[in-house]
């Protein structure tokens, strides 16, 4: 079973410290994505369906809103990951440069080999967050951005921004399948089955699901489950929102808390009880 060791939630995004050995279904997150091993065995994720290696040398890279997924053998030995999940608009108040960090192609590619200091900017957050006194949201934000950046000018297309711009790195703007984004969002608390996904913009259900991918790079069944679980794990972590969790599987469009349940391990490894009792608000 997953266990979240640490969890911090802030403007920045979040990080989670997770000793992982359950998989993770095909998800995405609106946030740019880094993986990085922190301790145990070497393993693998996937991104795009590429099985990429995870190892003290190398980092997973995941673009906002790419599908990914993690798969473990049974009785393969444990892997302590740091996980962050970064928003892209607090990284551009912090330096401009990186607004494109929300941009489909920032990172070209998936799995890079780190350098000495990335590793050690790595291994210094990873050892503050365990620490048993809570890291100061100041030093916190400090040592978040200074890895980003690091990643970013090595990694990313930062010096390559014509690059990003040509049209076949864009994902088309379509007035009907932004007619379904508002529909899901408005309607997380009720059933989004691709009927109705097609029904709302005014599409056949062949036609839509062509221009939702062409457009998001993702099915319609990720993109609805990546809204519903970042939205649980914003409920999650608000301490003047304690909503029974099964009030909250309901909100979001759950049968019952069971279900909800499987979906939050499914998608962020850990239940919804732990999260909440993990997480660190900032």
């Amino acid at each position: 079973m997953t266990t979240a060791l640490r969890i911090a939630q802030g403007g920045f995004g979040r990080l989670a410290l997770l000793d992982m050995d359950t998989p993770l279904v095909s998800h995405a997150h609106s946030q740019c994505h880094v993986i990085f091993k922190a301790s145990g065995a070497d393993s693998a994720f996937y991104v795009s369906e590429e099985r990429l290696p995870v190892t003290d040398r190398t980092a997973i890279l995941v673009n906002a809103w790419e599908p990914h997924y993690f798969y473990s053998e049974p009785d393969f030995p444990r892997t302590v990951y740091l996980a962050l999940y970064i928003e892209p608009r607090w990284l551009a108040t912090l330096h401009d440069p990186l607004r494109l960090a929300a941009h489909p192609r920032f990172f070209p590619r998936p799995c890079v080999q780190i350098t000495p200091r990335i590793r050690k900017l790595a291994d210094d957050l990873i050892g503050d967050l365990m620490s048993p006194i809570p890291m100061k949201q100041e030093r916190l934000e400090i040592a978040l951005f200074d890895l980003m950046l690091a990643v970013s000018e090595q990694f990313s297309a930062l010096e390559s921004i014509q690059d990003l711009m040509r049209p076949e790195g864009l994902r088309l703007p379509d007035s009907r399948i932004q007619r379904a984004l508002n529909h899901i969002g408005d309607h997380l608390g009720q059933a989004l089955d691709a009927d109705r996904l097609a029904a709302s913009a005014h599409l056949s259900r062949a036609q839509f699901f062509v221009r939702f991918r062409r457009c998001t790079g993702m099915t319609p069944h990720v993109y609805v489950n990546t809204l519903r679980a970042e939205t649980a794990c914003r409920r999650l972590a608000q301490a003047d929102d304690r909503t029974s969790l099964g009030r909250l599987a309901e909100d979001l469009g759950f049968p019952d808390q069971g279900h909800f349940t499987r979906f939050i391990r499914g998608q962020i490894g850990v239940t919804p009880g732990e999260y909440r009792r993990v997480v660190q608000v900032y």
